[in-house]
C-alpha cells in the first residue's frame, strides 16, 4: 500500500474528526501545494499522523510496510475519533491486528496518551520598587508632622516557575514556586512551593483542590493570595454566568485586624507571651493593631455575568472570614482605645459584601468595584474605578500573539480591614489611597513585559506611598 493512499485513508476519519485543523503551512518540500493530497497531507501532519522523513520529504510513491501503516493508525486512534470515523477506523484496525498487536503497549497506549499528557506553564521575574513613609503615632493617637517623616526605600525582585501538567482531556496539575532575589549579591532565597492543586475543566463547571489561588472578581481589591481548600464553580467558565463557591483556611500571617501603613507604636501590654517586654515604638510594622498570629477560616461565593462582547457585565461577592487576629490588642483603654478593627475589641469575624460593574465596546471598558466589611468599624471600604483600552490587560498565557497590548488607569482605596489579602503589592496597597497607571505589550508571542505605577496616600493619617512595579512573563 503505498503512503498516498494511506494518506486518503486516513484523512477520511482523523481529518474530518478534526475540522477545526486548518491546513498548516507546507510541511514537505515534495508535496507542493497545487498537488490533489496537499491539503490531507498538510492536515495530517499538522494533527501528528504522519511525520515524513528527516530531509523534509514525505515520499509519497514509496511503498510503505505494515509495521508503518499500524503506527499510522495507531495514532490516529489516539484522536478518538466517533461515528463513521470510528467505524472507518475499526476496519483498518481488523486489517492490520497483527501488526497492532506486535506493537503492543509501546504504541496502542503509550501513543495514546502522548497526546495528552502535556507540560505547560510560566516563567515571570518581577521588580517592585517601594516608597513610602514611615509615620509614627504616639500613645494618644496623635499622627507627628510629615517633617518627621522617615522615607523607606525597598527593591524586590522575584522569580517565579508556574508548571503546568496536564493528566487528560479535564485534569491538570499546577503548582507556583517563588524565590525573592538580591541582585546586588548575586543570590536568592531556598525556592518555596506557594501553591499546588489540581484541577478539573469540564464544560459547565470547574474543580479545584488544594492549595490554590485565591482571586476573586473584584478584581484584587479584597483577595490576591492563596488558600488551602476547594472551589467549585457552575456555569460558563468563559462568557455568560458563573457561581463560585470557595471553603478553606488561611495561613497565619494572611488576614490580621488593623490600620496598615498608618502609624507604628506597637501597643502591646508588658508581659504578652510572644511579645515584647513593654510597649516600644516599632518604626518597621507601619501598622497599628493585632499581629497576624492565627490562621483564618472562611467561606464564600461569587456570581459573575460577562457576555464577552460589546455591554454590560459585572457580579457580585460575599465573604465570612472568622479569625482571632481580629481581636486587637487595647494599650492603656483611657489613652489609646483599641481602633484598629472594631470598637468593641472582642470582634473575631470578617463579613465582607462587593460588587463590580462595567461597560465594554470593543477594547475599551470602564469598570469599577466596591466592597465594604459589615464587622469592621475602621478602614472598612475598598473600591478602585478604572478606565481600560486593549486587549492584553492584566497579563498574557499561553495563547499571547505578537503585538497585543493593553493601558489602564484609575484610582483606589484600599482599607486595610477589607483588603485583607488584597493586590497589594503591585500597586496601590492596604491602607492607601491614590492614582494608578498601567500598560502592558508582548513583544513576541507567548512573552508579556507589564509595568505599574502607583502614587498616593495613606486613608489613616499623614504620609505618602509610591511604587513601581515591573514584570516579565514567559509562557511555554
Amino acid at each position: 500500500m503505498k503512503k498516498s493512499v494511506a494518506a486518503a485513508l486516513a484523512a477520511a476519519f482523523v481529518v474530518s474528526a478534526s475540522a477545526s485543523v486548518s491546513a498548516a503551512a507546507n510541511p514537505f518540500s515534495d508535496v507542493p501545494a497545487g498537488h490533489w493530497a496537499y491539503n490531507s497531507v498538510s492536515k495530517l501532519a499538522a494533527e501528528g499522523v504522519i511525520e515524513g522523513y528527516g530531509d523534509g520529504t514525505y515520499r509519497g510513491d514509496r511503498n510503505i510496510t505494515r509495521y508503518e501503516m499500524a503506527q499510522m493508525i495507531a495514532k490516529a486512534m489516539a484522536k478518538n475519533p466517533t461515528g463513521a470515523n470510528k467505524a472507518e477506523l475499526d476496519r483498518l484496525a481488523a486489517e492490520f491486528r497483527d501488526e497492532l498487536d506486535a506493537l503492543g503497549v509501546r504504541v496502542a497506549e503509550l501513543e495514546k496518551y502522548a497526546d495528552k499528557v502535556v507540560w505547560q506553564g510560566k516563567i515571570e521575574y518581577t521588580y517592585k520598587n517601594h516608597r513610602t513613609d514611615n509615620v509614627w503615632a504616639d500613645q494618644r493617637r496623635n499622627h507627628h508632622s510629615t517633617s518627621e517623616h522617615t522615607r523607606v526605600k525597598q527593591d524586590d525582585w522575584i522569580f517565579r516557575f508556574e508548571p503546568i501538567a496536564h493528566v487528560n482531556d479535564h485534569w491538570t496539575l499546577r503548582a507556583r514556586i517563588d524565590a525573592h532575589v538580591d541582585l546586588s549579591r548575586d543570590n536568592s532565597s531556598d525556592f518555596e512551593l506557594v501553591r499546588g492543586w489540581a484541577q478539573g475543566d469540564y464544560d459547565n463547571f470547574q474543580i479545584k483542590v488544594g492549595r490554590q489561588p485565591l482571586y476573586t472578581n473584584e478584581d484584587g481589591i479584597i483577595w490576591d493570595t492563596e488558600y488551602t481548600g476547594g472551589e467549585i464553580t457552575f456555569g460558563k467558565l468563559a462568557n455568560g454566568l458563573r457561581a463560585t463557591v470557595y471553603g478553606g483556611r488561611l495561613k497565619n500571617d494572611k488576614v490580621n485586624g488593623a490600620i496598615r501603613n498608618a502609624g507604628s507604636w506597637d501597643g502591646r501590654r508588658p508581659g504578652d507571651p510572644g511579645r515584647s517586654a513593654g510597649g516600644t515604638w516599632d518604626y518597621a510594622s507601619g501598622r497599628i493593631g493585632g499581629d497576624s498570629r492565627d490562621p483564618s477560616s472562611f467561606w464564600a461565593i461569587n456570581l459573575q455575568y460577562d457576555p464577552g462582547q460589546k455591554g454590560l457585565f459585572g457580579g457580585l461577592g460575599y465573604y465570612h472570614i472568622k479569625d482571632d487576629d481580629f481581636k486587637t490588642m487595647t494599650f492603656f483603654d483611657e489613652e489609646m482605645p483599641n481602633y484598629a478593627y472594631s470598637k468593641k475589641g472582642n470582634e473575631d469575624t470578617a463579613n465582607i459584601w462587593s460588587v463590580n460593574l462595567g461597560y465594554r465596546i470593543g477594547k475599551a471598558q470602564i469598570w469599577g468595584a466596591y466592597a465594604r466589611n459589615a464587622k469592621a468599624d475602621y478602614e472598612k471600604r475598598s473600591w478602585q474605578a478604572l478606565v481600560r483600552y486593549g486587549d492584553l490587560y492584566g497579563g498574557g498565557n499561553q495563547n499571547t500573539h505578537k503585538g497585543q497590548w493593553a493601558v489602564w488607569a484609575g484610582y483606589k482605596e484600599l482599607g486595610s480591614n477589607t483588603s485583607l489579602c488584597a493586590i497589594n503589592w503591585d500597586d496601590a496597597y492596604a491602607g492607601t489611597k491614590g492614582f494608578v497607571a498601567g500598560a502592558s505589550w508582548a513583544p513576541f508571542d507567548r512573552i508579556v513585559v507589564l509595568a505599574k505605577y502607583f502614587k498616593g496616600k495613606y486613608i489613616t493619617g499623614p504620609g505618602d506611598a509610591e511604587r513601581l512595579f515591573g514584570r516579565v512573563e514567559f509562557f511555554f
